[in-house]
């Protein structure tokens, strides 16, 4: 029978135009998903710390037992069912990104399935995580799945997409989803990977403003500085918050290598880690359990924390990362330099408290993740202060140079490289199985 024009403009047309609209749809369904995923996640996680506070307040040599006992648990269980679910999550998504081909367990379901719930549960034992690089793996995982399901292949922009998603949707910033997405997730600029991002952020950071309202994460933060008085300011806290910075990633990267003694005896350096972080939270009257949010954004307004918050923060914060159990350094990082900001605002008496722990927080949160544009980004939207952008960015420069000085390698893509290089040993590994096999000949 033939074939009329019409029906064969129609048949060109689905050919051509369907894929288009089942990648829009991929793209949009899946970022409200991660919008949703990320209101409900933050609200689990406020809840979870709450409820370790007030056992805290309650029983305060409690952490003592509880928080050691928890991180070996953690630790054990996710060796045990969910190897790539630990640490951060941002670490996964560069990976996977990186080789979408091997990408489906570094970004599954099951992983961020596991991963939500272990964050949860090491914030329920006091650990000094943050909430946000677990949204960026869960956000990639959320993407990726919504593409499978309507059959859409499953590329690094889509994964960018996701996690670049899950920023902008955990802290109500759009414009620094974008930023960390081109500045850290993506090894290459490129229109599609543009296209699925600004799609991406824009739909999953509606969702919580929807129903959460219109919030700053910090609250408004009106003061300033004359860029006379702050630049000599942002060069020494760039400085000293950027080699801090360093200095956290480079004992991260160090000890959690794949052939350090840490990661010869997992269980045993969670339960050393989780004593650490109990001793210090303890010692610190509960400052430096959870993400450490309310500390900071004390400083943040202008108020006082101990001169000693910083650096507590900062152990516990490490002791966390190398325990081996879920969670990010997102959030913890933010507090430590705002604590660092607040400790150095005492040399400075006559200038903006405000504004020094601002510079703080950028220096030492760059000197983490070196991605200084993202770091300018985020804590402008967070604070809703334009005023400050031109010491910001100076800070963020000089804390780049700083960390890169004391650390070579950037942390979350050095973690990355540990993930890329034990798959290719585990699928060398199972070739070698496979060929030992009865019945299977070498070669064939």
């Amino acid at each position: 029978m033939a074939v009329s024009r019409r029906e064969t403009l129609h048949a060109a047309w689905r050919e051509r135009i369907g894929p288009v609209w089942k990648s829009r749809l991929a793209t949009g369904g899946g970022a409200v998903l991660v919008g949703l995923f990320a209101y409900g996640f933050a609200w689990a996680a406020d809840h979870a710390q709450l409820a370790f506070g007030r056992l805290a307040t309650g029983w305060p040599y409690a952490p003592l037992v509880i928080t050691p006992i928890g991180f070996l648990l953690l630790a054990w269980l996710t060796q045990r069912y969910a190897p790539l679910a630990k640490g951060s999550g941002i670490p996964q998504v560069i990976a996977a990104a990186r080789d979408s081909s091997q990408a489906r367990p570094l970004v599954s379901m099951r992983t961020a399935l596991f991963k939500l719930v272990a964050t949860l549960l090491a914030m329920m034992v006091g650990g000094s995580v943050g909430r946000e690089g677990p949204t960026v793996q869960v956000g990639a995982a959320i993407m990726a799945a919504s593409h499978r399901l309507l059959r859409i292949p499953v590329n690094g922009a889509v994964i960018i997409a996701g996690g670049a998603a899950g920023v902008a949707a955990a802290f109500n910033t759009p414009i620094a989803g974008v930023a960390f997405a081109l500045e850290e997730l993506a090894a290459a600029y490129e229109q599609r990977l543009t296209l699925l991002v600004m799609a991406a952020v824009v739909i999953a950071g509606l969702v919580p403003l929807s129903l959460s309202g219109d919030y700053i994460y910090f609250g408004v933060v009106s003061e300033t500085m004359s860029a006379f008085h702050a630049l000599p300011i942002a060069l020494l806290v760039g400085i000293v918050g950027g080699a801090a910075g360093g200095v956290f990633s480079r004992i991260s990267l160090k000890l959690l290598s794949r052939d350090s003694i840490l990661a010869r005896k997992p269980l045993t350096t969670a339960l050393v880690c989780g004593l650490t972080v109990a001793v210090v939270g303890v010692a610190a009257h509960g400052l430096t359990w959870g993400t450490g949010y309310d500390a900071a954004r004390t400083l943040v307004e202008g108020g006082r924390q101990p001169i000693w918050f910083a650096p507590a923060k900062f152990i516990a914060t490490l002791a966390s990362s190398l325990s081996g159990a879920p969670g990010g350094v997102f959030a913890p990082s933010l507090s430590v330099g705002a604590g660092l900001g607040g400790l150095m605002a005492n040399i400075f008496p006559e200038e903006s408290r405000s504004a020094i722990v601002l510079i703080g927080m950028i220096a030492y949160f760059v000197g983490v993740v070196r991605a200084p544009l993202t770091a300018v980004v985020i804590i402008s939207e967070m604070t809703a202060n334009r005023g400050m952008i031109l010491p910001l960015f100076a800070a963020a420069v000089v804390a780049d140079v700083a960390a890169k000085a004391v650390s070579g390698r950037r942390l979350y893509h050095g973690l990355a490289d540990n993930l890329t290089a034990a798959q290719t040993e585990a699928a060398a590994r199972d070739g070698a199985d496979k060929e030992k096999a009865p019945g299977v000949v070498p070669g064939a």
